[in-house]
């Protein structure tokens, strides 16, 4: 679909869930995702503009099971309402709205692009509380009632390991340290004895950040039902660090203010041995991810030059998973 076709589309969709008296301009995309492709266009409704973000399946194979948009959207607005700091959704699209699998939220200004967020003199004052926000906001989100969210994923983690090694081995390469990183998370597997909502892509690179810190947070479409410390560990992966590697929390801060904010908030304490354990998972599943990219490109599915450039990065995981397996940070 051109840009004028889409353009028209959107119009449509927001006279029908927003009202008759409503205009649309400057449309315009922003950086896709792996699974989405999202667009900002500023509305304009009784002599008030706003600027808006509408967030489309992008088509093909979902990534990593990703959830559907409408799922997706349904998620987002319950933990909006449950006073989550992320985007409030203002509609969802249906079929007859002719734009595929897609919804509508407010737009939350700030910086979402992680080298900034961990370099720009901006946000220095910033990131020296926002690993205590990131142990906030987890644990505002893990207090959510998983009963009402009955339809998420809920595999055990063990389950979880052989399925992210049936994705492994289905691009037939044979990496050996993959194998001893599978091996681990096979025998050390812990009991699920507390089963909360998972964010599950709970990083630097999907909140959005101001001088005062975190704003929102961005993303839900990797949610599912799980262990609580996935979070903690996938927000702790290297590759969530952009080259700041001495600040294990997304760049930014350090482990200890993470887990005393999360512990003050739900009068628990985290456990930091399943913490290792599910980086290890986070970092192998970032491997394979990048594995996904790689064949894509290779395959010539998706041609776009940067899912070559990350399919390359499947050798930086490695590096960081004999890190893991060796000590503890």
């Amino acid at each position: 679909m051109n840009r004028d076709a889409l353009a028209d589309g959107i119009m449509i969709a927001c006279r029908k869930y927003l009202g008759d008296d409503v205009a649309i301009s400057n449309l315009k995309p922003l950086t896709a995702g792996a699974s989405a492709a999202t667009w900002q266009f500023e509305l304009a409704q009784a002599n008030r503009h706003r600027p808006l973000i509408l967030q489309l399946f992008a088509g093909g194979d979902r990534f990593f099971g990703a959830l559907d948009k409408r799922t997706q959207a349904m998620l987002q607005g319950q933990a909006h309402r449950a006073g989550i700091p992320t985007p409030k959704v203002l509609f969802v699209l249906d079929e007859g709205d002719g734009l595929g699998d897609g919804f509508a939220m407010e737009y939350v200004a700030g910086e979402t692009l992680g080298h900034r967020i961990v370099r720009d003199e901006r946000f220095a004052a910033a990131r020296a509380s926002m690993a205590a926000q990131c142990g906030a906001i987890l644990a505002g989100i893990h207090a959510l009632d998983v009963a009402e969210f009955a339809g998420l994923p809920s595999a055990a983690p063990l389950e979880m390991v052989e399925q992210l090694y049936e994705s492994h081995r289905s691009f037939g390469e044979d990496l050996p340290v993959f194998e001893l990183a599978f091996r681990f998370l096979s025998d050390c597997v812990p009991e699920l004895d507390k089963r909360t909502l998972v964010h599950g892509d709970f990083r630097n690179g999907n909140i959005v950040v101001d001088e005062s810190g975190i704003v929102a947070v961005l993303d839900w479409e990797l949610a599912h039902v799980g262990d609580l410390h996935e979070d903690l560990a996938w927000l702790c992966v290297n590759a969530w660090r952009f080259g700041n590697i001495d600040m294990p929390v997304g760049g930014f801060g350090d482990r200890q203010d993470l887990y005393d904010a999360y512990d003050r908030a739900t009068g628990d304490r985290v456990d930091t041995e399943r913490v290792r354990y599910w980086q290890v998972f986070g970092t192998l599943k970032w491997g394979v991810i990048c594995q996904w990219f790689g064949d894509r490109f290779v395959s010539g599915d998706v041609r776009e030059f940067e899912r070559a450039v990350i399919g390359r990065r499947t050798s930086e995981t490695e590096l960081d998973l004999l890190d893991l397996l060796e000590r503890v940070e």
